[in-house]
């Protein structure tokens, strides 16, 4: 019987090649050209999930795509761990960004990743932080270790909002029934400073259209006598914002949580360089809410941003032209107690009122989801620091995500258990960004990890 290190250490160039395999997979689940790709890595995760040792695994049809369920139960009176993950990626544009190409992965060092780093579409979200729990599971099951019973469910719609996961989760309470949820789907720190994402902001996401005339107009017989919605749509876009940074839509804030001085103090301790910061974004200031800090900002805010905006003539030469119509998508993140679908409606009242006279506005609401904090005082964080003070030699810091997993708060009110957020990423491993990576150390110490949270979750359980 070997220790989780001799095991990662005599197994490690395949557990790399089996992560590169995985990635060469294009699982975009927001292009149905892909169709047949998500396919393939649906069956993929199958056949690792059996080779690791879970004893029953199937594929569960969806309304969209497939559900990958495993389980292992050595005994029905012990613990159960449910590890959530997702085979989907998000596409890869634009491509003349990426210095290597997304699908085929390739390995090299980076300063933040000495021992070099995989860099491909899905290296860290999510396909190498889920593949470390695969892997762990193949060290537990193969080494006599596993202490407790688990389950995975792996979807192929996160990318896309998961539409349907929901329906699976509440269909098959029983199914999924578990002590603990086990997310890695965050990231941590830095290399020498472990963190545990404790909360997680909540998401509003939105597509507007704005109409003018029923035709393009030639500008020069037009111009300045009807409204231009590329014009007015910037306005309306400018004036969410007022000059503090601070959101003006009605009600946005009515029930934003206000931490206390002492909290904001304990997050203050967590290392941070705003210097490095501004120079890793190469910016030479940083922007946002007054009065709030860089990290405050992007974690404990609630936001709101363009994140694509189009109309009229964008292609080469002159085009002299009024565009009939003019579209964003926004999203907002939201922090606890703000429930999304109440902001989106704040939004998509506030946005149709401040349309002018002489244009049309409409607002199609994508997806959402709400925020989540995990009480570090539970057994399931207990137990994820220990781990990570096990293999790290540190206690880890608690620390607060900007980003949003609105399945969390899905898993505690249909599940009724609480999720641990295991993240062994770095923010410069450029997620939904071109030359997305993983650092090969990062993955590897993540297997080293998780074993050691089975071991003492249920320890702590009895």
């Amino acid at each position: 019987m070997s220790t989780i290190k001799e095991y990662i250490e005599n197994n490690k160039d395949r557990f790399i090649n089996e992560l590169v395999e995985l990635l060469k997979i294009p699982s975009i689940s927001a292009d149905s050209a892909y169709k047949n790709d998500m396919t393939t890595m649906a069956n993929a995760i199958k056949s690792s999930l059996e080779k690791a040792g879970c004893d029953k695994v199937e594929i569960c049809e969806t309304e969209g795509y497939p559900i990958v369920y495993g389980e292992k139960i050595i005994d029905p009176k012990l613990p159960t761990v449910l590890v959530y993950g997702h085979y989907d990626v998000q596409p890869p544009d634009p491509l003349d960004l990426w210095d290597s190409a997304p699908f085929e992965p390739i390995i090299k060092k980076t300063e933040k990743h000495p021992d070099g780093a995989i860099f491909a579409r899905g290296a860290c979200d999510d396909k190498g932080q889920l593949y470390m729990h695969v892997k762990a599971l193949e060290f537990m099951t193969s080494n006599n270790q596993l202490s407790c019973n688990v389950k995975f469910m792996i979807e192929g719609e996160e990318e896309v909002g998961s539409a349907n996961l929901a329906t699976f989760v509440q269909n098959n309470r029983e199914k999924l029934a578990n002590d603990v949820i086990l997310i890695s789907d965050t990231g941590m720190i830095a290399n020498d400073v472990p963190s545990i994402t404790t909360g997680l902001r909540g998401l509003s996401y939105v597509e507007v259209e704005l109409t003018g005339p029923n035709r393009d107009l030639h500008s020069g017989l037009y111009g300045g006598a009807v409204a231009n919605p590329i014009n007015i749509l910037t306005k309306m876009i400018a004036s969410l914002h007022d000059d503090n940074n601070h959101i003006t839509i009605p009600g946005f804030y009515d029930k934003v949580e206000e931490l206390s001085a002492r909290e904001r103090a304990q997050m203050a301790k967590a290392p941070f360089s705003l210097d490095a910061y501004k120079e890793a974004l190469d910016i030479d200031a940083v922007y946002g809410e007054k009065d709030y800090s860089t990290n405050e900002r992007n974690s404990i805010r609630p936001t709101l941003d363009v994140n694509g905006i189009w109309g009229g003539y964008i292609g080469e030469g002159a085009k002299t032209v009024i565009a009939s119509k003019a579209y964003a998508k926004i999203s907002m993140r939201l922090v606890p107690n703000q429930d999304w679908e109440e902001i989106t409606q704040l939004f998509k009242s506030h946005f149709e009122n401040i349309a002018p006279a002489g244009t049309r506005v409409k607002v199609t609401p994508h997806h959402g989801g709400q925020g989540y904090v995990t009480p570090i005082d539970s057994v399931g964080y207990k137990a994820a620091a220990k781990a990570y003070e096990q293999t790290f030699g540190k206690e880890p810091i608690p620390q607060r995500s900007g980003g949003s997993i609105p399945i969390v708060s899905l898993f505690e009110e249909n599940l009724k258990s609480k999720t641990i957020l295991m993240g062994f990423g770095l923010d410069s491993d450029a997620i939904h960004s071109p030359n997305e990576h993983f650092g090969v150390w990062n993955y590897l110490k993540g297997i080293e990890t998780i074993p050691y949270f089975y071991q003492y979750f249920t320890e702590m359980s009895n």
